[in-house]
């Protein structure tokens, strides 16, 4: 499938950052730096450079959660439900900022992004500076939205936690499941390249072979497997939910992947040092190994974005 991704040159290495999988390869060959259309079959296979052997001085890529609200309430959700809405017009002034750094991935979260009724203008102000940008949905209001997204947004993440209505609903709240299933459907249809997460946890890791053969049934690019972080609303969890990055290594060997299909681990301990920019337009960074998160400065200048330490990955 051919797919947007962003090409830059880092400390003489020319790097191709995915931004559905939010993963960075090293290229085989020289590309011109900007927005590029690629094979994504063929750069999975090219070398992954994990986010603190890249080089620069800003992150590769980072989320950006420019909305606090949201229609459902996970228990497991990152975000911090306290902080503060920027109005429209303090929200087109991060992404241009953002837009004029050498950051190549931007990943529009929350909250939930489809509730922002300027969604696709952010991510036109983004992709006009060169950036790539993905957005992480609960799927509940993707299926009206899908194809006036297609054009705007280079990838789509679908949150699942399995791969029935049973377990994820549990979760999430009645009929998310189905909302998301149909949401992921249309979004493929509309030529949108999905890829769907899932949050590992002792409760339902289980599932995660029968949600990479669901993922693979929908059409979706691949699954991305997100080590339970206890921050925000899932700092309230019990311990005893995350599972050891050696037990998440365990659990991606023992998947049985289609053809076509990626697979990949995002590990509590490579989360460390991901930068956030949050609703209340402030930089916030994961600690090492990403139990917690602290605020750094608001974002005014391309300088408020500057590593104080190893990048770390989406």
């Amino acid at each position: 499938m051919i797919r947007t991704l962003a090409v830059a040159v880092r400390d003489g290495t020319t790097l191709v950052h995915d931004p559905a999988t939010g993963l960075t390869h090293r290229t085989p060959r020289a590309l011109p730096p900007g927005r590029a259309e690629l094979d994504g079959t063929e750069v999975s296979g090219w070398p992954v450079v994990h986010p603190a052997a890249c080089g620069g001085t800003v992150p590769v890529s980072v989320c950006w959660s420019p909305i606090v609200r949201c229609n459902l309430q996970c228990p497991h959700c990152l975000d911090d439900k306290s902080v503060t809405e920027l109005r429209a017009a303090d929200r087109r002034r991060i992404a241009r900022l953002i837009a004029g750094t050498d950051v190549l991935g931007v990943d529009i979260s929350g909250g939930e992004p489809l509730l922002l009724p300027d969604l696709a203008e952010l991510a036109d102000e983004l992709t006009a500076g060169g950036c790539t940008v993905s957005m992480t949905t609960n799927g509940w209001h993707l299926q009206r939205r899908a194809a006036r997204l297609a054009g705007h947004v280079d990838a789509v993440k679908v949150s699942l936690d399995a791969p029935s209505s049973l377990v994820h609903d549990a979760w999430r709240g009645p009929e998310s499941f189905s909302r998301a299933i149909h949401g992921v459907k249309e979004a493929v249809a509309a030529g949108l390249c999905v890829q769907i997460q899932s949050v590992l946890m002792a409760s339902s890791h289980a599932f995660a072979q029968d949600l990479v053969r669901l993922a693979h049934r929908l059409g979706a690019a691949g699954v991305t497997f997100l080590q339970m972080l206890p921050i925000g609303e899932a700092a309230r969890l019990p311990p005893a939910e995350m599972l050891s990055d050696n037990e998440a290594h365990a659990l991606m060997e023992r998947l049985d992947v289609p053809p076509g299909l990626t697979a990949r681990l995002r590990t509590r301990r490579g989360a460390g040092g991901f930068t956030v920019i949050r609703a209340d337009g402030r930089v916030w960074r994961n600690d090492r190994p990403a139990e917690h998160i602290s605020a750094l400065r608001p974002l005014r200048s391309p300088a408020d974005l500057a590593l104080t330490g190893p990048d770390g990955s989406a």
